[in-house]
């Protein structure tokens, strides 16, 4: 034996018998012929071993098991197995042993009996007969390909994938026997196998084989180098498992990770749409629209449970997306109403709540793909649409509107489970959307309470020219708990009003405008600041006192409690100035010649939290003046925090640094002090002052005599000759007249009569007296008490307000509505 050959032994041995040792055995199973590699193997030579029985060379418990095994051997079968047999060294040798009758004519059976070591072999040896059938009925597919990648042979079950029985393969390519799949990549990992001896295991290829060729299918493939027994290569063994169950598992479940990580990421209805057919397209569908209800756009409650007369509904796209740039499927726009004629799947899934499939779009295009595209019937058709399937949106028992997919091309058809995938992530959206609509309902909620507790204009007056900003830091539901006010009061002057509620949302909004409707209610009975503010306090703590005892403390009172105010009354007339403040900062004042400085206001507790007397300041302002009332947002910044100082000198500086219109200078303030979102909520108000020229005011000192009626009566009527007011004039004669005879009758002290024009005819009768007329409704037979009813009568309103001195009866008619 050559040194190749002996190299060759311990290679063939793993595969078959050819390399067992014989020997033959007689009839009484005694050893008639040993060679030498029986010898090699056990250790006997010739002369020990011939003509002794088999049975003494093995291990006892498979002696006994002779007699069995030559029984159950016929004429033409033999047994194989394993057996121990006794070493000439004393240790045991395990053995596969294959016995074979051999009959012979002129006696009994002899038996030839091969043995074969198996130290060193991965198992049992099999014949080529017996791997053959193994490989040829395995269930997975199986294909050997030499260096050139050309089949050299494959099992029945690569038959499957197409391409043909196994004769047709021989000595061609991959991809002559499967055109159109991509047989490159597969080759690659063929020749990478090959080169470089390292094997490529569980590659997954997706694609379509000519077994499926509408049908995208994904496999497993392995691929194993084969070598000769000298280790030079020969060929490549892979092997093909079909995994597309598993695939598509794997897609459903990732497109569910990404639907959940992607829709609903903001609380907008039309974004959520959107994310939801971005997210199906392409994983599930080539186009996909998303149609709801107009209400739900509005965020107004659809009605619960199936509803009958959908043709009157009216369905707006809320959003779509294609794998063709710009949509070409769709004419809707998003936000235009998409039409569907009655009946038509769309409308019924929408009525029923119930989801549709359609393998094949052909026959239903004429039916309702018609209304969808505006009288593109075929559009459908000629872009390769082909099935449809339509889930209703539908949360909380509520359908919210429908969601149609459809798949173009080779794609295949839609089944059932893309029908469960799609309602499952149509079911997430469907929440998400409600929720957005919810949120859309209470926020137009908010901001309609936001709208009407904040002034929509400033009222008419000629006192200070004003201009407001106002920023809130919840940038979501733009509430806040921040207002602004501007109030004419009587004898042309007008009340600033600032205030802070703590808290946002529509807790603090709805606080906010209790405390502005107090503050409205208050000016009204033309109370000085610090009485205004006085007031302001005890209704907080009353309110809080009230609704802390009850099982909801959540309530606008105890929003308040802590809550701040700056009350400010300005008279064009004589150019003072008062103010008192709770809590809050004091104003910046301007000078004309653009100097800035802070009101030395006297701080006052909180409202509601109690603490010393409100105090007001006492100033006098020249025309032109600009008074800056604000809230803590303005000065308190991420870059100040809650340092007031450094606050306020900010604005001091941006305050002195702007030369630009009344008009823009609010707005310009805070975007240049709050340049990104409020550190808080923030309002701003500022007022350049006004004076009343002295030929729109007229005042006479009256004595206490009855007489002096009449002359106060002409007086009035020829100043308002001077200011072109005659038509007034009869009006004015009895109110002055009713106001001075009052004075004399029930006050003391000097009398003096002012009449102001502005945006009306003020008259005001001021007296020393502390009691204050009140109106009447006389008899028939009263003498007297028609005076102030009279008055209120002919006037726009009247009023009393009260001084240091004593008090001031006044009575206004509009110069921009006729007389009475």
């Amino acid at each position: 034996m050559g040194a190749s050959e002996e190299r060759d032994v311990p290679a063939r041995r793993r595969f078959d018998m050819a390399d067992a040792a014989p020997l033959l055995l007689d009839a009484r199973m005694t050893v008639t012929s040993w060679t030498a590699d029986a010898e090699r193997l056990l250790g006997y030579p010739a002369a020990e071993v011939l003509g002794r029985r088999a049975a003494d060379l093995l291990l006892p418990e498979d002696a006994a098991r002779i007699p069995e095994l030559t029984e159950g051997c016929g004429e033409d079968s033999g047994w194989t197995g394993l057996m121990s047999v006794r070493h000439r060294e004393g240790h045991a040798v395990l053995l596969m042993v294959r016995v074979v009758p051999v009959q012979r004519s002129d006696g009994p059976a002899h038996w030839v009996v091969l043995l074969a070591d198996l130290e060193g072999g991965p198992g049992w040896d099999m014949s080529r007969s017996v791997l053959e059938r193994m490989a040829t009925r395995s269930p997975v597919g199986i294909a050997i390909v030499d260096t050139d990648l050309r089949y050299v042979w494959s099992n029945t079950a690569l038959e499957q994938f197409g391409g043909g029985p196994p004769q047709q393969r021989l000595g061609r390519r991959l991809a002559d026997v499967q055109p159109g799949l991509d047989a490159e990549r597969l080759e690659t990992q063929m020749r990478r196998a090959l080169e470089t001896g390292d094997p490529v295991v569980a590659y997954e290829h997706v694609g379509r084989v000519r077994s499926a060729p509408h049908r995208e299918t994904a496999h497993s493939l392995s691929f194993i180098r084969l070598e000769d027994d000298h280790g030079n290569p020969i060929g490549v063994y892979y092997t093909v498992v079909d995994v597309t169950e598993r695939y598509r598992a794997r897609r459903r479940l990732a497109l569910l990770d990404r639907a959940g990580e992607h829709i609903g990421r903001s609380l907008d209805v039309l974004q959520t749409a959107q994310e939801l057919a971005d997210v199906a397209v392409p994983g599930l569908a080539d186009f996909v629209a998303v149609d709801l209800l107009d209400s739900v756009l509005r965020g107004v409650e659809p009605a619960p449970g199936p509803q009958d007369d959908l043709d009157a509904v009216p369905l707006r796209r809320a959003g779509h997306q294609s794998v063709r740039g710009g949509v070409p499927e769709s004419v809707v726009k998003v936000g235009d109403v998409a039409r569907y004629p009655s009946g038509s799947p769309p409308i019924r899934c929408l009525a029923d709540g119930e989801s549709w499939r359609e393998e094949r779009l052909d026959p239903l295009a004429r039916e309702w793909a018609t209304g969808a595209l505006e009288g593109r019937a075929a559009s459908f058709l000629d872009l390769g649409l082909h099935s449809v399937m339509i889930v209703p949106l539908r949360a909380r028992g509520i359908t919210l509107g429908i969601t149609t997919f459809f798949r173009r091309g080779r794609q295949d058809p839609f089944d059932e489970d893309d029908l469960g995938l799609a309602e499952e992530f149509v079911g997430r959206a469907a929440l998400c959307v409600d929720n957005a609509r919810r949120y859309t309902r209470e926020r137009d909620a908010a901001l309609v309470l936001q709208r009407n507790l904040l002034p929509h204009r400033f009222p008419a007056q000629a006192a200070v020219e004003v201009a407001a900003c106002y920023r809130p830091a919840d940038e979501l539901t733009g509430l806040a708990g921040d207002w602004f006010d501007v109030i004419p009061l009587s004898g042309a002057r007008v009340a600033l009003v600032v205030g802070e509620v703590a808290g946002h949302g529509i807790d603090g909004a709805a606080a906010m405008g209790r405390l502005r409707a107090a503050v409205q209610t208050l000016a009204d009975l033309d109370l000085s600041p610090e009485e205004v503010l006085a007031h302001l306090d005890d209704l907080v703590s009353r309110a809080a006192r009230e609704e802390g005892s009850g099982a909801d403390t959540l309530t606008s009172g105890m929003q308040a409690v802590g809550a701040s105010c700056l009350y400010v009354v300005y008279d064009p007339v004589s150019g003072q100035c008062s103010m008192a403040g709770a809590g809050h900062p004091a104003p910046a004042i301007v000078t004309p010649d653009g100097t800035v400085s802070f009101a030395d206001l006297p701080h006052g507790s909180a409202l509601g939290v109690g603490g010393l007397p409100f105090e007001s300041l006492e100033l006098a302002l020249a025309e032109g003046s600009m008074l800056a009332l604000y809230t803590d947002g303005l000065i308190a910044t991420p870059r100040t925090g809650r340092d007031p100082e450094a606050g306020r000198e900010r604005l001091r500086q941006a305050l002195a640094a702007r030369r630009q219109p009344f008009d823009g200078l609010c707005r310009t303030i805070v975007d240049d002090l709050v340049p990104t979102r409020p550190y808080d909520d923030v309002a701003l108000l500022t007022a350049r002052t006004r004076r009343l020229g002295a030929e729109q005011v007229a005042t006479w000192d009256l004595p206490i005599d009855p007489a002096i009626v009449a002359d106060a009566r002409k007086a009035a009527t020829a100043q308002l000759t001077v200011w072109g007011l005659d038509e007034l004039a009869f009006t004015t004669e009895l109110v002055v007249s009713e106001l001075i005879t009052n004075a004399i009758r029930h006050a003391s002290g000097p009398i003096r009569l002012r009449l102001i024009t502005e945006h009306a005819l003020i008259c005001e009768v001021s007296d020393g007296g502390a009691t204050a007329p009140h109106l009447r409704h006389p008899k028939t037979t009263d003498e007297g008490g028609r005076g102030l009813f009279l008055i209120s009568q002919f006037t726009q309103r009247w009023g009393t307000r009260y001084t240091p001195e004593g008090k001031i009866i006044w009575a206004e008619q509009s110069l921009t509505e006729p007389p009475v």
